[in-house]
């Protein structure tokens, strides 16, 4: 397994009506209780199992470094829903810049909860043009938005923020 790979981002894009209990516990235990809430998981068995559980619900790929600082310095929130900055980063942890927050956190050498206060959770809009055109009852081999989208995660997150 590369180190690139080691970070998931999964983004929830169906809602809260109509999900089984055992499906809506899983989902609550990542923390996407809402759509288009996005975390990022490590690359562990049972992480893996979880995501094979809600993949209904879910769309998910590994995460680029490029990404992840654009939706660090974007969509990250600090306590009080204070915007994640430079200045913060700085502050609240060893790392200086988000840049650096960013690549330490792909490289697997820090977490989330490194950060004094960061939400584990970023709140993305709805995707710019929408989702594909099979919708999001369809996977995304037959052409919707659910399921394994491996690289190509890095565009919809892009779109969304």
């Amino acid at each position: 397994m590369a180190e690139k790979e080691s970070k998931l981002a999964i983004v929830r894009i169906r809602g809260r009506v109509h999900v089984r209990g055992g499906i809506e516990d899983t989902l609550r235990m990542l923390n996407l209780t809402r759509k288009n809430h996005c975390v990022l998981l490590d690359k562990t068995p049972v992480n893996q199992g979880m995501i094979h559980k809600i993949n209904d619900y879910i769309t998910w790929g590994e995460l680029s470094e490029k990404t992840l600082v654009k939706m660090l310095s974007e969509r990250g929130r600090l306590a009080g829903n204070e915007k994640l900055s430079d200045e913060n980063i700085n502050k609240a942890s060893k790392h200086k810049t988000i840049k650096d927050f960013a690549k330490t956190l792909l490289e697997g050498k820090s977490k989330i909860s490194d950060v004094a206060g960061l939400k584990p959770v970023f709140r993305l809009k709805p995707p710019e043009k929408g989702f594909e055109r099979g919708g999001i009852k369809k996977s995304f081999p037959v052409g919707g938005a659910l399921g394994y989208r491996g690289e190509k995660i890095n565009d919809l997150i892009e779109r969304m923020l």
